[in-house]
């Protein structure tokens, strides 16, 4: 009898426990910043009709929660400070009081998009080594949004992640967004306030992922379509399963023919191999080849510690120095920089043996990028490069390794399909209060840029609805410049592209653009001049985020901050010349990358001079109807920009207009 008594109290006391328990979302945990000068909402979930106090400045905010467990308080505005501790409690017998420490009131902003938000510090270091090794800025956040789909509708919360709320240090960076980071930094220094910075992304998304499903059914049924398919929970899982089968079969057998430490080996032999120049060398086939170079070094630089940099490969690899693996990389974008550790490199010839491992398109080296061994305590930077380099030989010994019928599977990429992102890991975020929206997205949108601008205002319209703040700022990170062929998955020559073209990256940028352009609150973040002919992630990350800044300045705090130049009116004269106005004085001289077409369309190659606030645009046509500039994947010779150093955005306009 008494041990029924006994086990009657421990479950009793376990059931108050558990309806006194008060539960947070996951944004709100000690070290968070909250926003300055707006109201604050504090949220989350407790019994019904339990009365909820949260304690933050020395006041005290009750609610009570309602039929579905909700409650909610919203702090009045506030200016800047802390650190400071917030308290929430709810009124049930034996509540647990949950106590957040460390609180700052300072700016917070939530960062989304695509795989350019994804790059890591670590991946832009070589770039910007001296500042990233100086990172200790205790009051610069970060918090990491955890990936996470939903086609069943909407969700409460996110899933816990490992960076939240984690000061900028080099440490707690090293595998965060890199423009994050720098815009945290940038943002910290000219506010002297605390700064919050979320990251939301998920690389190769699509702008309809991130768009609520009323925003889209409307005008796009046959998204809703898609998305239905996918709500059968049965076949998801069934396919997951087969396609995570079918990858594990198809590299045990691959495996199985392929002896990976057969020609890693340095006794390998391999005067028969066949010679070929990664310049010009690509493999279309399924499988695997292997690639081999003999390096010959020299006493000095025997047994020194060394990074090889590999370039960029397409699509997976398996390094190896002297038979020893010294690095791998599992798909085609990351850079391959592998660390050589003390003692492996010998006096004399070394081998270097690269697997390739491809499932489509054909097995290449990316040109363009750095091939070579480097030395000394500089050996981690790229910008400069190290002093003390061995570049390698595009010479390298070919061999086949297995052939490879191709791998079965089907699509289940749930974060690809509309509404999915937003479902899950956007509105669980509201309404947390935020200063502003970057979004940096659009490479994945290119093959069809027609609906662009439409999603891009549906999407900014979604998320301010979502907010309640029709005002809500946002940044759009314009498209760098980038040879789009190069996405294919096979060798592209780089030529550069001296005629007009009709480019769907340019498309892209102009929906960009005219967004910008046309909805209040929303700057444009021009970066073509950011980016790399042959890397879809240029590295250039702290200057994103300095124009991202830029443009926050220019809404929130200045209008008077000169942004990029823009087109205010043209006109064409006389002689056939169009003239062109702009916002500012622009750097004077020859522009190059201007065209000009009649009414019939066909674009032609135009000489243009900027002078002062003007541009003067002249072709061989009588009577020209448009005028663009910058109109390529790729504008390599791009060269407009303001006094103030920031590069106009491409553009296509008619030859008559003044802007309203």
């Amino acid at each position: 009898m008494r041990r029924i008594l006994f086990l009657s109290c421990v479950l009793l006391s376990a059931v108050l426990t558990v309806r006194a328990k008060v539960v947070l979302p996951q944004l709100f945990q000690s070290g968070m910043v909250v926003q300055r000068g707006q109201a604050v909402p504090v949220w989350g979930r407790a019994d019904s009709g339990e009365t909820v106090t949260v304690v933050f400045l020395k006041k005290t905010y009750s609610t009570t929660a309602g039929a579905n467990g909700r409650w909610r308080v919203d702090l009045p505005a506030m200016k800047a400070g802390g650190p400071y501790t917030m308290e929430v409690k709810g009124d049930a017998p034996n509540g647990e009081k949950l106590v957040l420490n460390d609180v700052f009131v300072g700016d917070v902003w939530l960062l989304s998009g695509q795989s350019n938000i994804d790059v890591t510090i670590e991946r832009v270091y070589p770039n910007y080594t001296d500042e990233i090794d100086g990172f200790s800025l205790d009051k610069v956040r970060l918090f990491r949004v955890q990936n996470e789909t939903s086609t069943h509708g909407v969700k409460d919360d996110v899933r816990p992640t490992g960076i939240n709320w984690k000061p900028l240090t080099k440490q707690n960076a090293w595998l965060f967004s890199a423009v994050g980071s720098f815009f945290g930094k940038r943002m910290f220094e000219k506010t002297g306030v605390a700064q919050g910075v979320i990251v939301n992304s998920w690389g190769g998304t699509p702008i309809e992922a991130w768009i609520s499903m009323d925003s889209l059914k409307t005008d796009y049924p046959m998204l809703a379509k898609r998305v239905a398919f996918f709500q059968n929970d049965n076949y998801v899982r069934a396919q997951m399963q087969a396609n995570g089968e079918a990858s594990r079969r198809w590299n045990e057998l691959l495996d199985k023919e392929d002896l990976p430490h057969s020609y890693a080996l340095s006794a390998c032999k391999d005067d028969d191999w066949k010679t070929v120049d990664q310049n010009n060398w690509s493999w279309r086939g399924v499988g695997s080849v292997w690639l081999r170079q003999h390096v010959h070094i020299d006493k000095e630089h025997a047994g020194r510690p060394a990074r090889l940099l590999l370039g960029t490969l397409y699509d997976q690899d398996v390094t190896y120095l002297n038979g020893k693996k010294i690095g791998s990389t599992g798909y085609q974008y990351p850079p391959r920089r592998y660390d050589i550790p003390e003692g492996l490199l010998q006096e004399g010839d070394n081998v270097i043996a690269v697997r390739f491992i491809n499932k489509n398109g054909a097995a290449h080296f990316i040109p363009e990028k750095p091939y070579m061994l480097c030395f000394g305590d500089d050996r981690f930077s790229q910008n400069p490069m190290p002093k003390d380099v061995i570049p390698l030989s595009p010479l390298w010994k070919f061999h086949l390794g297995a052939e490879m019928p191709p791998c079965p599977g089907g699509d289940v990429s749930l974060q690809n399909m509309p509404t999915t992102l937003y479902n899950a890991v956007l509105y669980p975020l509201a309404p947390y209060a935020v200063s502003g929206v970057v979004w940096y997205q659009g490479e994945s949108n290119v093959g069809n840029p027609a609906p662009y601008a439409d999603y891009l205002q549906k999407l900014i319209g979604c998320w301010r609805d979502l907010w309640q703040r029709p005002e809500l700022p946002f940044v759009v990170v314009q498209l760098a410049n980038y040879d789009g062929r190069q996405q294919t998955g096979m060798p592209r020559p780089i030529v550069y592209q001296a005629e007009p073209t009709n480019s769907n990256w340019a498309q892209l940028r102009e929906a960009q653009r005219l967004t910008a352009q046309k909805m209040d609150n929303v700057e444009l973040a021009v970066a073509i001049d950011l980016g790399e002919t042959v890397d879809i992630h240029p590295l250039r990350k702290k200057e994103v985020a300095e124009r991202c800044g830029l443009c926050f300045d220019h809404m929130l705090h200045n209008n008077k901050v000169l942004l990029s130049p823009k087109v205010i009116a043209s006109e064409t004269l006389d002689d056939g010349t169009v003239l062109l106005k702009t916002d500012q004085p622009m750097k004077s001289g020859v522009l190059y990358e201007f065209e000009l077409a009649e009414a019939s369309g066909r674009f032609v190659n135009a000489e243009a001079v900027a002078d002062g606030s003007s541009i003067r645009v002249k072709a061989p046509l009588s009577a020209p109807a448009r005028v663009r500039y910058g109109w390529k994947d790729n504008p390599a010779r791009a060269n407009a920009c303001g006094r103030n150093g920031l590069p106009m955005a491409p553009f296509e306009l008619l030859t008559g207009f003044s802007e309203k």
